[in-house]
């Protein structure tokens, strides 16, 4: 028998992602420059189909409800809250980043969703999310899928830059000094491997329900473990 999805074994979710509603995005676009912030960009190909605008049922509309669903994300690394429910721009969402022995709850909402043709052979659509007070980084993450309609070459991408947030104590600086950066780059490469293996097994794949509050913990495939309950816990790390 599966264990049930846990984010927040001793943190209120649904109580946390009420507090983020109105919680502001912790920069400015202004203050993004190269010398002070990571910038990264990865892509993985994905599954082919013909040339041509995007097939019903295809690789690139799985791979479309897989990035809306935050259903790419490696459950060991990072799990999603959200109201499914919500429109997808400005959905709000509670992130449990893990590490060993400590899971932090953080804040992210989405700010943009791309819905388009870019040139004349690459149908686009993802979107991006902001860090929201409180979250131990800042910046923005940005998830795409592309269709190269000219060959039928289909693509997953990432774009992020980010920085670790000025106001995080000694503790997590320390932390974020020893595991952030790898982990961060854990997790992207993870993604896209990810992708590549949900896209092949064609298996639909949706979040699952959170308790009874009407919320959704992605990806599905989230499970609980003896260790959870004894990881120590942070919201708002910063």
């Amino acid at each position: 028998m599966r264990s049930a999805p846990t984010c927040g074994v001793r943190v209120d979710v649904s109580t946390a992602l009420s507090a983020l509603v109105q919680r502001p995005v912790n920069y400015e676009i202004d203050e993004v420059d190269g010398s002070t912030w990571h910038v990264d960009r990865r892509h993985v190909w994905l599954p082919s189909e013909p040339p041509g605008p995007p097939e019903h049922g295809g690789v690139w509309q799985r791979a479309c409800r897989l990035v809306a669903d935050y259903e790419f994300s490696p459950p060991e690394l990072v799990r999603a809250v959200y109201d499914p429910g919500a429109p997808l721009l400005e959905r709000t969402m509670l992130l449990e980043g893990r590490f060993p022995g400590l899971r932090l709850y953080l804040g992210v909402r989405v700010t943009e969703v791309t819905d388009e043709q870019r040139e004349p052979d690459r149908r686009v659509w993802g979107f991006s999310y902001d860090t929201l007070r409180g979250h131990l980084e800042r910046g923005r993450l940005s998830y795409e899928v592309v269709k190269h309609t000219d060959t039928g070459h289909v693509e997953f991408g990432i774009a992020a830059y980010s920085q670790r947030a000025p106001t995080l104590g000694p503790l997590m600086r320390t932390g974020w000094a020893v595991f952030g950066r790898g982990r961060q780059v854990r997790f992207y490469r993870r993604c896209g491997r990810r992708m590549q293996e949900l896209t092949r097994a064609k298996r639909p794949r949706r979040p699952m329900s959170y308790g009874s509050s009407g919320l959704v913990l992605a990806p599905s495939d989230a499970r609980s473990s003896r260790l959870d309950r004894m990881a120590f816990t942070s919201v708002d790390p910063s």
